[in-house]
């Protein structure tokens, strides 16, 4: 189930050309199941409607006509109190100066002194009124009162100058939405280490050896592991995707570095999800010229690179830590008996084992068919679903090992 799931969403916004990112932002969350509710200032209806939002969202937007209406008197409670979180997206730097210093003279900063739940704002203005003193004086306020700040990016602004002032773009505010709905999840307070990708053996200066492996199940494990709360290091191959809202990233080439930085990383580890697909062979020697074709084809000889799991395996036995560790299995073969035997050889707690002969599962696709296989001997088989399921639905037995153990 999605983290969005049911959670009522409070989108405040206001009069700055950056509006149009509001409609695609509702959009998101109104597709990811939270049910948004928008509040338009009299500026931000210059620049957008609120047909645009009750369009995209299925449900009212509310302007400053109905602040003066019969129901004046208590709208601003009710859609205050009744919020999980209240966003402001765009947010000028007039609204901001307005929340720091609790002026509530239109619907939107009244809800705002009303609201019980967190709120994130994602400022959007020319960078003059960014860097002036009194807009930063005013956030510095906003954030010793708990409020979360998302952005601003920096680029290209309505002035026709490039600098800081621009509005996070709506998948990056999604994702800094998550991260505060997620804060009391079931693993808060626990540090959980996740590794994904294929790692990459150099051959010469401009070839490698590597696999198949998408990253997308790890990706998917460390953004379902913050929405329950998490704290995350992600140790990450190259693979071209953008990593989750709060995470803090490493990034790794070789099987050698794999190592290394999760060596590093371990310590005070609750949890280590191993989903990398990180080398098993590499070459003996990296030629320190690029192989020409005029010579011919090149001799390449092979030894075993470092096995990460079997190396943390001998370490956690003195350390203790982490005190779950959860290996993956790619196989196209004896899927269970091999699964089995990695389990047992690195002393793993949880393997998720994955025949990547199956149709739409493995390397490459957004869907997986996986087996959980536990210490105690338990197994479980997963439908095929998506690698976002997939990966909530582990973080969930891994909550649950984490409270039995």
């Amino acid at each position: 189930m999605s983290i969005f799931t049911d959670k009522h969403i409070l989108l405040g916004v206001t009069g700055s050309i950056a509006a149009y990112k509001a409609a695609e932002l509702a959009s998101r969350l109104t597709q990811a199941e939270a049910k948004v509710d928008v509040i338009l200032t009299a500026a931000a209806e210059k620049f957008v409607t609120p047909l645009t939002f009750q369009s995209v969202t299925g449900r009212k937007a509310y302007t400053e006509a109905e602040l003066w209406g019969g129901e004046a008197h208590v709208l601003h409670v009710g859609l205050g109190q009744q919020a999980d979180l209240l966003v402001i997206a765009p947010c000028t730097a007039n609204t901001l100066a307005k929340l720091a210093h609790g002026l509530a003279d239109n619907l939107l900063t009244i809800t705002a002194l009303a609201a019980t739940c967190p709120l994130l704002v994602a400022p959007a203005m020319d960078g003059g009124m960014l860097d002036h003193p009194v807009t930063q004086e005013n956030i510095k306020t906003l954030i010793a009162r708990g409020v979360y700040l998302a952005g601003p990016a920096e680029g290209h602004l309505a002035s026709g100058i490039s600098g800081p002032g621009r509005m996070l773009e709506p998948a990056e505010l999604a994702g800094h939405i998550r991260l505060i709905l997620g804060r009391n999840g079931r693993l808060t307070g626990k540090k959980v280490l996740i590794t994904a990708g294929g790692t990459q053996e150099p051959i010469d200066p401009v070839r490698i050896i590597t696999n198949r492996s998408s990253g997308k199940q790890g990706y998917a494990l460390a953004q379902a592991a913050i929405d329950a709360g998490a704290s995350v290091t992600l140790i990450s191959a190259p693979t071209g995707l953008v990593p989750p809202v709060g995470a803090r990233l490493v990034w790794v080439n070789t099987a050698k570095d794999m190592l290394d930085a999760v060596l590093a990383e371990s310590g005070g580890t609750e949890v280590l999800l191993m989903a990398a697909a990180v080398a098993d062979f590499r070459p003996i020697e990296q030629a320190k010229n690029k192989f020409k074709k005029r010579d011919g084809i090149p001799g390449l000889k092979l030894e075993a690179a470092p096995d990460v799991l079997a190396t943390l395996a001998a370490r956690r036995s003195e350390k203790k830590q982490p005190r779950l560790v959860v290996g993956f299995a790619a196989e196209s073969r004896d899927l269970i008996e091999n699964a089995r035997e990695k389990m047992r050889s690195k002393n793993l707690d949880m393997i998720a084992a994955n025949d990547i002969s199956t149709p739409g599962s493995g390397f490459g696709v957004d869907t997986n068919r996986l087996t959980l296989l536990y210490a105690d001997g338990r197994e479980e088989a997963l439908p095929l679903m998506s690698k976002v399921e997939a990966a909530e639905t582990i973080i969930e037995r891994l909550a649950v090992l984490l409270e039995n153990k």
